[in-house]
């Protein structure tokens, strides 16, 4: 592999099991509906046994960094935030793991407030110096967008989780106005522009009630100042869509033991990046588990091309 390859490990929506911490002080509508959702269905398919060999395999490939975009935790307790950190440590150092909450992770206002606030030393710039703190928006106790440098490759954290009755997602205009000064300055720098997201920020690949509500606000932003490769979580699914010379690339739950629908089983995207700025070449390796307690193995590879003329995104629903 040569001196100007960098790669990441990609890995999405853990959920990490088991739910613990139910308590009449955590009580609520959405809270009770998610606990009755997690032990009837979802305990079934989100299994420590295919997190732990997913984790496995993650670490024995040696990425130069890990990216982990978020759903960390199930409904949001307390004690779920605590298990989250402590996961986090086995997986690696701060400087070593970047992360960014989901919707799961917001999913009561205080408690999330507090509980990411555990995971903020994997949520701040590291080791790059931003020009200034004004304009970067506070969630939940973190400033957002922040930038991570591996080598030629920029890491920008975006969050998207807000807390809401559904599944939604918001990046908001500060966020989105400090993302667009990156995004520039980082360009100019000739780095490699990789963004971790939560939601997918492409219109149509998920429906009103679990989409970012300015995803194209958003995608304007990417139109106008570019970016070699953005990843996110939030469908447990495998998707690539490559428009205007941007990989947006999508990955399954980490966790995933059972099949649940068209959803895969638990897997990851290795990301090798070859190259400087625009011209970097960028190869996708998935692995996964392709049956129920099988090993971890290659599932998928592409090369995502570097150039295509068709709009980044529409600017539909």
């Amino acid at each position: 592999m040569g001196h100007d390859t960098t790669v990441l490990a990609h890995l999405s929506d853990v959920h990490l099991p088991p739910v613990h911490g139910f308590t009449p002080s955590t009580w609520g509508v959405k809270r009770t509906l998610g606990w009755i959702n997690w032990h009837s269905k979802r305990r079934f398919i989100h299994t420590r046994a295919a997190l732990d060999a997913i984790i496995a395999d993650v670490l024995a490939q040696r990425p130069g960094h890990i990216l982990v975009s978020g759903d960390l935790v199930n409904i949001g307790l307390p004690r779920e935030y605590v298990a989250a950190r402590d996961w986090l440590f086995t997986l690696g150092t701060p400087e070593q793991v970047s992360v960014v909450p989901g919707n799961h992770d917001a999913y009561v206002a205080g408690d999330a407030r507090r509980g990411i606030s555990l995971w903020r030393d994997y949520m701040t710039d590291h080791p790059y110096e931003p020009a200034d703190q004004v304009g970067r928006a506070e969630c939940f106790g973190v400033p957002f967008p922040f930038v991570r440098r591996v080598g030629q490759v920029a890491i920008i954290g975006v969050n998207s989780g807000v807390p809401s009755k559904t599944a939604i997602g918001e990046v908001g205009p500060r966020q989105i106005a400090r993302l667009a000064q990156e995004l520039a300055r980082l360009g100019q720098a000739g780095l490699v522009r990789v963004v971790m997201i939560h939601h997918p920020p492409v219109p149509g690949l998920a429906t009103p009630g679990r989409a970012l509500v300015d995803r194209v606000a958003l995608a304007r932003v990417l139109e106008r100042h570019g970016a070699e490769l953005v990843v996110h979580g939030h469908n447990h699914t495998l998707s690539s869509v490559v428009r205007g010379g941007i990989r947006v690339e999508g990955v399954g739950s980490a966790s995933a033991g059972r099949a649940q629908r068209h959803q895969p089983l638990a897997c990851y995207n290795l990301i090798r990046i070859h190259g400087q700025g625009a011209d970097a070449g960028i190869e996708i390796v998935t692995r996964g588990i392709a049956r129920p307690d099988g090993p971890v193995e290659t599932v998928a590879v592409r090369t995502l091309p570097l150039q295509t003329t068709a709009p980044i995104f529409s600017a539909g629903p």
